[in-house]
């Protein structure tokens, strides 16, 4: 009776630590969708200050407002781009230190299930033999 006890408290476990393994994955999941989008950002503002480098001081530069072009500073839209960048890039190095956190709760979540497993498949087969 101790051993049908102890094995569906394993079970239990396992149940408990295979779920939070799944919301783990679905975090991991999650931070590479917005690490994709934050990385098309940055190549698209990366192209944008690159066409604005290209351009002489007295060049007409707009900006998309709404449905609305309006008149914007040359050095204004260098200074808004440069600071896009620049948080576009912390927030992909915050994703990538968040990223390695959760893969690393992920492999000691995994280790921690197959410890149960293993533990279950040694309490079946000493029922196996009795």
């Amino acid at each position: 009776m101790g051993s049908s006890t102890a094995l569906k408290e394993l079970q239990r476990d396992l149940e408990v630590q295979a779920n939070v393994l799944s919301k783990l994955q679905k975090e991991i999941s999650k931070n590479h969708q917005v690490r994709k989008q934050y990385t098309i950002q940055l190549g698209e503002n990366e192209l944008v200050l690159k066409e604005l480098d290209l351009l002489k001081e007295d060049a007409n530069v707009y900006k998309l407002i709404g449905p609305v072009l309006v008149k914007q500073d040359l050095a204004e839209a260098n200074a808004n781009v440069r600071k896009r960048i620049e948080y576009i890039s912390a927030e992909l190095k915050r994703l990538d230190g968040s990223l390695q956190d959760l893969e690393d709760q992920q492999n000691s979540k995994k280790s921690a299930v197959m410890k149960i497993q293993q533990k279950i498949q040694t309490l079946q087969a000493g029922k196996a033999k009795s």
